[in-house]
């Protein structure tokens, strides 16, 4: 079965951006964006970089990891802002909300039913695993359904701002296996941590 994988960017005290939201990397945010950061994405990971970036970066691969996106309103926005109406054109590509009425992109399918229900619809079918892009309140709706994490944590911190799950996730404390990791001379960290009950019974192999 399709794993539900929340791969994202997190700072060491848990953010995944500033309080306003907005994108941490963009032209104005505070992420610092090292080289040795986008090559290993580009290496292990292509097909999480939006259409624009692997445009620039003159990658075709379709990667390993993903085939489908999904993400929430206000993450997707971010996207809507900077004048992408689907930042993963090469990615089966949904967006959960309540408030949209119709698709910005023929190719972005947004649903208004129940995250969990859809999520649970999607991992029976056949095909990659299932990214969650975000944000922190979409996380925290698919808590219970999130398989594996991969947190791409950067060296630093900002004391406040949008947690990695929305603070109306609800109470249940889980301990995780750290099954891979990687850490970058420029100090960021790509830490894999899977759910107990879904690891075989060896380890996978650490250090990609």
């Amino acid at each position: 079965m399709r794993k539900l994988v929340y791969y994202i960017a997190t700072t060491l005290d848990g953010f995944i951006a500033g309080p306003d939201g907005a994108d941490p990397s963009g032209p104005n945010g505070f992420w610092p964006i090292p080289a040795d950061y986008i090559e290993h994405l580009v290496a292990h990971y292509p097909e999480t970089l939006p259409g624009p970036a692997r445009t620039a970066l003159s990658v075709t691969a379709d990667g390993t990891h993903f085939d489908t996106a999904v993400e929430g309103r206000r993450c997707y926005e971010i996207g809507l802002k900077a004048g992408l109406t689907n930042a993963y054109p090469h990615l089966r590509h949904l967006v959960f909300s309540r408030t949209l009425t119709e698709s910005p992109d023929p190719a972005v399918e947004v649903v208004s039913t129940d995250p969990a229900e859809k999520v649970r619809e999607l991992k029976r079918q056949d095909g990659k695993d299932i990214w969650l892009v975000g944000g922190g309140e979409l996380a925290g709706a698919l808590y219970g359904e999130i398989d594996r994490l991969i947190l791409k944590m950067g060296p630093l911190t900002i004391g406040t701002g949008i947690p990695l799950f929305s603070r109306t996730a609800a109470f249940d404390p889980r301990t995780w296996k750290l099954t891979d990791h990687t850490v970058l001379a420029s100090g960021a960290a790509f830490l894999t941590y899977d759910r107990p009950a879904d690891l075989s019974e060896t380890d996978c192999d650490t250090g990609q």
